[in-house]
């Protein structure tokens, strides 16, 4: 899979996000609903229970709480054993207090869930195992160890061994599927906020190049006026020093530097301010900036165009486009074998690019996945060798593909020998292909300017 290669955040760093106050304060409302449960069973239904017991496991949880309260900062951020111990005394808590008060014949048995789908949000997935396992075995053994629930007339409430059985295996699939869907789920998420940020990170790096212009400019303007006084002084002074020839020479000199400054600020400023390529280019222009990083590298690139090169269109220059494009062509050069090709074509509705290669192309089983952050697959000996050193995550793909859909394009991946690839690009010896098409209003210069400058006449109108 060809794409740049960043480590994601680890599960270690996602434990640290929960604050100790958020678990104190949900094991608040735990000891509060287990009180609740216990006085309700004991007083309205009548059911005899070890309150002794019962109020001494509850206490552990206060007392742990307390202690917690105390000891720690309320802004302490809890590593992976620390938040893995909490859920894990949550855990067993629950497992000592469901065996003094009926095991599985309890319905609050549900709730035994809860910690393991806390693990599987917030932890790794050695600690999701480990709790999951946890779970596993405490619901085994109060389906068969529990002290029995009691009426006032002597009766044990209990359910049919049938249903204990069937609550048991409920229970089971239940850990087992929560925990894979949650630690699926939040990966998922927590790969699309590491990969966003990195999308933002590099259009913000983009951006600031982009702006660099304006500041010359502005620059060049606030440093004229200074320069101005500056040379009317050493004037002045070159006039009245006509009787001390050296110190004459020296405001000469001063008026001389002076002059040279202003054309030079001169120069800048209307590089910075005037020059449209700043805003605006021909496509190719644009294609070859974003490809000019990667020229020397040892590969050729080849630019090709479609259509009439008298009616080539002047783009707007992007940030987003540029990065974009440039990621694809990195892209490209890292794993192409000597080429590298890229064909522009234009229309009046549409703007297209082709990003080709001689390389050994997509893994077919993976392009339906392409543009997805973090993209993991088994590396085997034969691509190891081709690619020594190399483990990408789809993190490159995924920044270009969603910087140039933010300007309006849309990319399809194929390789060169795929059917569609070889009705389309007329090589059967390629490697991977990328097709990019914006509809050409989108990124037209001509015609954004055009519409803006209606909108501007309009409203002067109006």
């Amino acid at each position: 899979m060809q794409e740049n290669t960043v480590r994601p955040l680890g599960g270690d760093t996602r434990a640290s996000w929960i604050r100790l106050r958020t678990m104190i304060l949900l094991r608040w409302f735990a000891i509060g609903g287990q009180l609740t449960a216990i006085t309700v069973a004991q007083h309205w239904y009548g059911l005899q229970l070890e309150l002794g017991l019962c109020y001494l496991v509850i206490g552990a949880s206060v007392i742990a709480n307390l202690v917690a309260i105390f000891i720690f900062p309320e802004n302490k951020r809890l590593g992976e054993v620390e938040n893995m111990l909490m859920v894990m005394f949550d855990l067993l808590q629950l497992s000592i207090l469901l065996f003094l008060t009926g095991g599985l014949h309890n319905p609050f048995a549900l709730l035994m869930l809860g910690p393991v789908t806390i693990s599987a949000a917030v932890l790794t997935l050695r600690s999701t195992v480990l709790l999951g396992s946890t779970a596993i075995l405490m619901v085994s053994i109060l389906s068969q160890i529990h002290l029995p629930l009691r009426t006032d007339s002597g009766l044990i409430l209990e359910i049919p061994q049938l249903f204990v059985f069937g609550h048991w295996i409920a229970l089971i699939i239940a850990i087992v599927f929560i925990s894979a869907y949650s630690v699926r789920v939040t990966s998922e998420i927590h790969s699309m906020s590491d990969a966003l940020a990195a999308t933002q990170m590099a259009l913000a790096r983009e951006q600031k190049l982009t702006d660099l212009g304006g500041v010359v400019a502005a620059a060049a303007h606030e440093l004229g006026t200074p320069l101005a006084t500056i040379k009317l002084a050493s004037g002045e002074l070159y006039e009245e020093l006509i009787n001390h020839p050296d110190l004459r020479e020296d405001a000469a000199l001063i008026r001389e530097q002076a002059d040279r400054c202003r054309d030079i600020l001169r120069d800048m400023g209307r590089a910075g301010k005037d020059d449209l390529h700043l805003r605006q280019a021909p496509l190719m222009a644009v294609i070859e900036e974003a490809a000019e990083p990667h020229m020397g590298r040892g590969k050729t690139v080849h630019f090709h165009h479609l259509g009439d090169p008298t009616e080539q269109p002047s783009i707007l220059r992007k940030p987003e486009i540029i990065h974009g494009l440039r990621n694809l062509i990195q892209n490209a050069v890292d794993f192409a074998e000597t080429d590298i090709w890229i064909e522009a074509g234009w229309s009046d509705d549409s703007i297209s690019l082709r990003i080709m290669d001689d390389g050994c192309g997509f893994p077919p089983q993976l392009l339906g996945r392409i543009g997805d952050p973090f993209m993991r697959r088994r590396r085997n000996t034969a691509s190891s060798g081709l690619r020594p050193g190399y483990e990408g995550m789809g993190l490159g793909l995924f920044i270009a593909k969603t910087l140039l859909e933010r300007s309006g394009a849309e990319l399809r991946f194929a390789n060169g020998r795929d059917p569609v690839a070889v009705e389309e690009g007329k090589r059967t010896d390629l490697g991977a292909i990328v097709h990019v098409t914006w509809e050409r209003q989108r990124i037209d210069a001509h015609d954004r300017d055009q519409a803006r400058q209606f909108g501007e006449n309009r409203q002067f109108a109006v």
